[in-house]
């Protein structure tokens, strides 16, 4: 494990066939960059395939459809697909997805309408199961899935309170976003710092960051707190697993909370109704996000993964290409 490094990437160069039928050849005009993308580079079993060495990694990109032998698409069409990690991909139609890049950017189906979205609203109100009355704590809240996570509960008429790790960013919490209260974590220890932004304690946990975060948030959970464990990006890069929560035992069975972790992968069934709801509050502006883009091509994308591991984004982090 580790932290990734720059040496552990290799730039290769191919040549782009014409497309078969059914496929269609892709210019990938923005790649996604994503925490679970870390796990995918080892060989530890998971949910998902290893990526395989001296192989193209993959993951979300949009593109513009350069050639097409696919009813349905043509040249020109903006499609979303998993052939990231590339300039030119050679995409089955039945993989890619049509998308309107005339009202926003493209890049916010990698984002606030793709799967970090998609993530949030599903944590959120399947897996957390809001309730009217409900103080949400979000860790990670200023990255991609973070800052939609919050502001779904705030449009809901929640409070909700956030973690971050710079002024900046608890700033952009707070200011933007409308969160009721935030911190930065580095500024001292999280459980102290979450009993001063939520006193009366906290009903639901949407985590991000597991560790020190999961083990506050458990011990600031009131009667029949429920979590939402979506991700644990403190302990990606960690060369010995942490202790995990030392109150877990405790706290769970006296509070009667329940800690469910989850996968977006088993929830593309609520894709429309996030797309209806999520998209409206994106149109009418009451659901506003921000990307950092990272310039340089395909040769930018690992360092800006392993900024993106490190904090380094606000919202969703993309690289553009071409």
């Amino acid at each position: 494990m580790g932290e990734p490094q720059p040496s552990n990437f290799a730039l290769a160069e191919t040549e782009v066939a014409d497309p078969a039928d059914g496929e269609l050849i892709v210019r990938n005009t923005f790649m996604s960059v994503d925490p679970y993308m870390r796990g995918r580079m080892s060989d530890a079993k998971s949910y998902a395939a290893p990526y395989e060495i001296d192989h193209a990694m993959h993951g979300g990109a949009v593109g513009e459809v350069v050639a097409s032998a696919a009813e349905g698409f043509a040249e020109g069409d903006t499609v979303l697909h998993q052939l990231g990690w590339r300039e030119y991909a050679t995409v089955p139609a039945k993989d890619a997805r049509k998308v309107d890049a005339t009202r926003v950017s493209s890049s916010a189906y990698l984002g606030v309408l793709g799967m970090p979205g998609l993530t949030a609203y599903v944590g959120l109100l399947d897996i957390a199961a809001l309730k009217d009355g409900d103080i949400v704590f979000v860790s990670g809240a200023a990255g991609a899935v973070g800052s939609v996570a919050g502001q779904i509960a705030k449009l809901k008429g929640h409070t909700v309170i956030g973690s971050a790790g710079s002024p900046a960013k608890v700033a952009y919490l707070k200011d933007e976003l409308g969160f009721d209260a935030a911190f930065d974590y580095h500024d001292g220890p999280v459980h102290k710092l979450l009993r001063a932004a939520a006193p009366d304690g906290i009903d639901v946990y949407f985590d991000n960051v597991g560790g020190d975060h999961l083990e506050a948030a458990l011990g600031s959970s009131r009667l029949f707190g429920r979590t939402a464990v979506c991700g644990s990006i403190s302990t990606y890069n960690a060369t010995e697993l942490p202790p995990g929560p030392r109150n877990f035992g405790n706290v769970v069975v006296s509070k009667r909370l329940t800690v469910r972790g989850f996968l977006v992968l088993d929830s593309f069934d609520r894709f429309p109704a996030f797309a209806q709801e999520v998209g409206a509050w994106v149109a009418s502006g009451e659901l506003k996000f921000r990307e950092t883009v990272v310039e340089g091509g395909i040769e930018a994308a690992p360092q800006a993964f392993i900024d993106m591991l490190n904090g380094a984004n606000t919202g969703k982090m993309v690289v553009r290409l071409g």
